[in-house]
């Protein structure tokens, strides 16, 4: 496994309410980018204030640092996490195919969710919410219809590893990439996850709360826009659920 990155903190918690609300508690007087890792949480959360399933065994981790750049650069941030996710996937696994990229924020094991990303704003500061089903999985009646089945690295790989064992070469991995995207911008960040971008190429719905938009996935743009093919024409989605 990689060391430790040079200027990150590391603070490992035996239990929290969540990784985000602590990262939340801890931005007036940051320092510094900083991981967080709770062995158990007792109000884990998703995306749109969804309950997220925590059990122990799995990850529930936040990267909080200060922000930098505009809005729509903080938001580019996901790109650079499910990347370093999937880095670290295939080190801890040794599977390279097995792992795929789903827009705007999952990464799919074998084609189910095995993890998640969740950005919020604190102030001036840019928290990473991340939740890895390490060692379980919530149960298919357990996620909203339509939504892709959950999997856990231990049931669909059958390699245990520890929470903090995935944390020391997330650290490792996202440090490496938010470095190139610090120098080089979103360019090849963008290259390289569409290069393990699921279900491209083919149809798929983007669904927000007030309408849905069906169309061939054909490109992610320089903006971090999902685009669509649809009867219409070519569609920029800013955000959005993707149902396949």
């Amino acid at each position: 496994m990689a060391s430790w990155p040079h200027g990150y903190a590391r603070h490992v918690f035996d239990t929290l309410d969540s990784t985000l609300s602590e990262a939340a508690r801890m931005a007036p007087s940051l320092g510094g980018p900083a991981w967080l890792l709770a062995i158990e949480q007792t109000a884990a959360r998703g995306r749109r204030g969804r309950a997220w399933s925590n059990p122990q065994g799995n990850f529930a981790g936040t990267l909080i640092m200060r922000r930098t750049g505009s809005p729509a650069d903080a938001a580019l941030r996901s790109f650079v996490s499910s990347l370093a996710l999937r880095e670290t996937f295939v080190e801890v696994t040794g599977q390279e195919a097995a792992f795929a990229l789903k827009w705007p924020n999952d990464v799919l094991l074998n084609g189910g969710k095995v993890a998640g990303i969740l950005l919020e704003t604190i102030g001036d500061c840019l928290a990473i919410g991340i939740g890895v089903n390490l060692a379980h999985a919530p149960t298919p009646d357990q996620v909203e219809q339509g939504a892709v089945i959950p999997v856990s690295v231990l049931g669909a790989t059958g390699v245990s590893v520890e929470p903090e064992i995935f944390l020391d070469a997330l650290a490792a991995a996202y440090a490496r990439l938010e470095d190139q995207y610090v120098t080089y911008g979103f360019a090849p960040i963008r290259t390289a996850w569409l290069s393990h971008a699921a279900r491209i190429g083919e149809v798929i719905t983007a669904r927000t709360m007030r309408d849905e938009t069906v169309g061939v996935f054909e490109d992610v743009d320089e903006a971090g826009n999902l685009i669509l093919n649809t009867a219409k024409g070519r569609v920029a989605i800013t955000a959005a659920d993707v149902y396949f």
